[in-house]
């Protein structure tokens, strides 16, 4: 490491987190960074993308200029807060100001503290970033360094297009770097419109191999008893249980408490103090499982799991993707199962299109043994995909029918299934 970093405390803070060698896409950045106007940096989850572009960007800062010199962005509160300490981490024993601005932060009394000092390193969603600097004009960005927008593709998913805009407008003389699971054409617009002389640096398209997925057919039997059967069978050191439908996850995790499994649950339903909360006791290895929302699906970096179950299919194939990612990290191994039934057939295929190449089980007693009931031949021909059972599928019919509950949901399913039409067309 001491070929590539400067700082003594960065290799010595890097120690004390147990790592001890940079991981290929830290050595790219590394190398690339000074050479480099602007950055795009697409690279897989666990790849160790936060240190890629933390420590070039530590190794050319001058801690001895108190103004703000780096703004890091990100999409959600969790992803802020797990980026937040992290630079803590790295910085620590050293005398910079660093700090986060999330949906907690008091806009009013931080505008105060802005009119009488300006942080060095700031760690921000978008929204209270946006606030602070261009509503308030307390956080002046236009001092900038160094930019970084981290999680780009679902910022923008998200809908922080307007804001984005504005805020790069005031960053032009930073150096930028976009930081991304995927590359798709809304972010390219963006990148050809505030980032130009731009350096590609691309580890996405690097398949993990050292994960195993097992899907798990449910057929005739009710989810949750099939969940509670492989549950006897394995016995992980953490496991993520991923669960797509709001409704569902409390009843999930009712079911897994009520049997004793030692579990807890985290969902968009709580507030962000709550989920810190949760967070934290996750990562002390309070739990063995964690009932969740797509929530952990992105970038949210928790040590030690070695298995996820997917108890239902995301809605948007990625999100399997990003599932899958959560364990598997910086070189361990990790294990997804996958519960599906008969609907799911078609989004199994796209998937299996995807490079996943899945062994097929079933639970017949207390052991996982092949499951030969899907025609998995190499060269299966995929059948015409019904979009409309699909979204059927993913709008459960209400147990209160109120008048015209029926029509209102046949136009919720077709306006669904056109979405999954077109967004396999762009895929393919």
């Amino acid at each position: 490491m001491q070929k590539y970093l400067k700082y003594d405390f960065i290799i010595n803070n890097l120690i004390k987190e147990n790592i001890t060698e940079l991981m290929p896409v830290q050595i790219r950045m590394l190398e690339e960074f000074s050479k480099s106007k602007n950055i795009i940096l697409t690279s897989k989850t666990g790849s160790g993308k936060t240190l890629a572009y933390l420590l070039p960007i530590i190794n050319e800062i001058d801690f001895n200029l108190k103004k703000l010199q780096l703004l890091i962005l990100l999409p959600t509160n969790e992803l802020a807060y797990q980026t937040y300490l992290v630079v803590k981490s790295l910085l620590q024993g050293e005398n910079i100001d660093i700090r986060l601005y999330d949906s907690n932060t008091a806009s009013k009394d931080e505008a105060v503290k802005l009119s009488k000092k300006q942080p060095q390193i700031v760690i921000g969603t978008i929204g209270k970033v946006f606030d602070l600097s261009i509503k308030q004009n307390a956080l002046k960005i236009h001092e900038l360094n160094y930019f970084v927008l981290d999680e780009a593709d679902m910022a923008l998913d998200n809908g922080f297009r307007d804001e984005l805009d504005d805020i790069l407008v005031l960053v032009t003389e930073a150096k930028k770097i976009f930081v991304s699971a995927t590359f798709r054409k809304e972010l390219e617009n963006l990148i050809k419109k505030y980032a130009l002389y731009a350096n590609y640096i691309n580890f996405a398209d690097m398949l993990d191999t050292k994960i195993e997925h097992i899907w798990i057919p449910v057929r005739y039997n009710e989810r949750i008893d099939v969940l509670n059967n492989l549950l006897r069978v394995i016995n992980p050191y953490l496991c993520l249980i991923f669960v797509s439908k709001k409704e569902n996850i409390q009843f999930v995790y009712n079911d897994l408490a009520n049997k004793g499994y030692n579990c807890t649950m985290i969902s968009s339903n709580m507030n962000i103090r709550e989920r810190k909360r949760i967070l934290r006791e996750i990562n002390d290895l309070r739990y063995q499982y964690i009932v969740t929302s797509d929530i952990l699906a992105r970038g949210i970096d928790i040590k030690g799991v070695s298995h996820i179950i997917s108890y239902d299919l995301p809605y948007d194939f990625e999100f399997y993707i990003h599932r899958s990612g959560r364990t598997a990290r910086m070189d361990s191994d990790g294990i997804c199962y996958a519960l599906y039934d008969k609907l799911d057939d078609n989004y199994l295929d796209l998937l299996a299109k995807r490079g996943i190449k899945p062994i097929y089980m079933d639970i017949v007693g207390d052991e996982l043994v092949p499951y030969k009931g899907r025609n998995v031949r190499k060269n299966r021909r995929l059948e015409k995909t019904n979009y409309h059972n699909l979204a059927s599928k993913m709008i459960p019919k209400s147990k209160k029918v109120k008048p015209g509950h029926n029509k209102k949901r046949r136009a919720e399913i077709e306006k669904l299934a056109n979405i999954l039409k077109n967004k396999d067309k762009k895929r393919r």
